[in-house]
């Protein structure tokens, strides 16, 4: 009689292929150690008749391995993730330590330019200020010495030439000193005019009053013919009264005014532009 006759049936629902694997490995080493077992045991030993309970595989069991397999691998994706996200920390952390670097190096070296335009500018100007300054002190002393040549000058007038003396020395010299300011419209100096306000502080330093625009100007004195012009005469061109420009004669046939913005003030023979006419007020 077979060993395994009187072993109980367990039979349940057909399951996996490696659930009945595992429970066909169990009952063959289970029936293997009864075999030995047997085969040691005397010859008029009585045949094993005792059911044996063969270990079951439940469904919870294998749940629970495979919840188990699952955690396992979920933790070690965990790890896995970690271990990325620190790497791309460090090398994040490492290239924003690199960007402020090269920030910082770009805000000092922009720091220097300024730095450096700002101390040229500077000396520019301090180099333009000191260059007008002695462009004024040039032309103060040019206009001292055009007024003592003035004096000089009247004292020994010739009948031949009319030579400016007295008040008209003093607008004459005047005028020529400007020679060089430039032209600005509405300008009164004291290095910028326009024609009738050079003729007015031409004539304020011989202590006479005129009024502001080249038609009042033109208006005053006696007018005289260009043939008879004297020096400190006022010249106008247009008509008397109604000019658009003036300058103030300063002998041998030559005058000085305030021409245009490209000209400045000049001085100029008569024949480069004939005057209209001319008045007398001194």
């Amino acid at each position: 009689m077979s060993l395994t006759a009187h072993i109980p049936s367990h039979r349940k629902p057909r399951r996996s292929a490696s659930k009945v694997a595992l429970r066909a490995g169990v009952a063959g080493g289970v029936l293997s150690t009864i075999g030995v077992a047997g085969a040691a045991g005397p010859a008029n030993a009585e045949p094993v008749t005792a059911t044996i309970e063969m270990p079951t595989i439940t469904a919870d069991l294998a749940n629970t391995v495979a919840v188990s397999a699952e955690a396992t691998q979920q933790v070690a994706h965990a790890y896995d993730l970690q271990a990325q996200q620190d790497e791309a920390a460090a090398k994040a952390a490492k290239a924003a330590k690199k960007d402020k670097a090269e920030a910082e190096r770009k805000a000092e070296a922009e720091a220097k330019r300024k730095a450096e335009e700002a101390a040229k500018k500077k000396a520019a100007q301090e180099a333009a200020e000191k260059a007008a300054a002695e462009e004024r002190a040039s032309r103060s002393s040019e206009r001292t010495t055009l007024s003592a040549s003035a004096s000089v000058g009247s004292s020994s007038s010739s009948a031949s030439s009319p030579v400016a003396t007295g008040s008209a020395a003093a607008v004459v010299a005047f005028a020529r000193a400007q020679v060089g300011d430039a032209y600005v419209m509405g300008s009164t100096g004291p290095n910028s005019w326009d024609c009738s306000g050079l003729v007015q502080a031409a004539f304020r330093q011989a202590g006479i009053d005129l009024p502001r625009v080249s038609g009042a100007q033109s208006s005053l004195g006696t007018s005289v013919s260009v043939d008879s012009l004297q020096p400190g005469d006022i010249l106008y061109w247009g008509s008397r009264s109604n000019s658009y420009h003036v300058a103030v004669y300063v002998g041998d046939g030559k005058y000085v005014g305030a021409q245009n913005p490209s000209t400045g003030v000049v001085e100029r023979s008569l024949s480069y532009d004939m005057p209209t006419g001319a008045v007398r007020v001194l």
